[in-house]
């Protein structure tokens, strides 16, 4: 009767310690194999982790078309709809600056590695101040910013007219 083999427990298996190995097979390259294996998953994920940061980055700026598209749709008109949407747009870049580094915890870096998160923070701030620039034009479109002389009419102040003699 030929001899069963216990897979659960290769270990303690006389007759599987008794197999040669195949050939062309080492126990040394089967260990280096995995090390390098388990190296190269490591830095493939924290180049995901790495391009992700960067989509994240980028976002405010990916929807800066549709913002626009969306002020010039709600008109130049002092409404409760355009000034909505105004709202909108400026204080969502500065929840979004004040909330990053919670935005970017997922992205961050192993300790062991060198790359840093610097960079695409600079970006996520810079493509937020777009879309902050973007809601302040519209303000002076729509002549919500005191931008001309007449808008300073309340700070101005004159000096006594000259006297002017009716009697010659």
């Amino acid at each position: 009767m030929p001899a069963s083999l216990n897979y659960a427990d290769n270990d303690n298996n006389t007759l599987v310690k008794s197999l040669p190995s195949p050939p062309g097979f080492s126990e040394g390259s089967l260990q280096k194999s995995a090390s390098a294996s388990h190296s190269a998953a490591a830095a493939s994920y924290a180049k995901l982790k790495q391009q992700r940061a960067w989509d994240l980055a980028i976002s405010p700026a990916k929807s800066l078309p549709m913002n626009a598209f969306m002020l010039y749709m709600s008109g130049g008109g002092v409404q409760i709809f355009s000034i909505g949407i105004l709202a909108m747009l400026l204080l969502n870049p500065i929840k979004a600056v004040s909330s990053m580094n919670t935005s970017f915890v997922p992205y961050a870096p192993s300790l062991k590695s060198s790359d840093s998160l610097i960079l695409p923070k600079i970006v996520y701030i810079l493509c937020n101040i777009l879309t902050l620039a973007l809601g302040i034009w519209k303000c002076r479109s729509m002549g919500l910013l005191p931008t001309g002389t007449g808008d300073w009419l309340a700070f101005e102040t004159r000096g006594p007219p000259p006297e002017i003699s009716l009697v010659s």
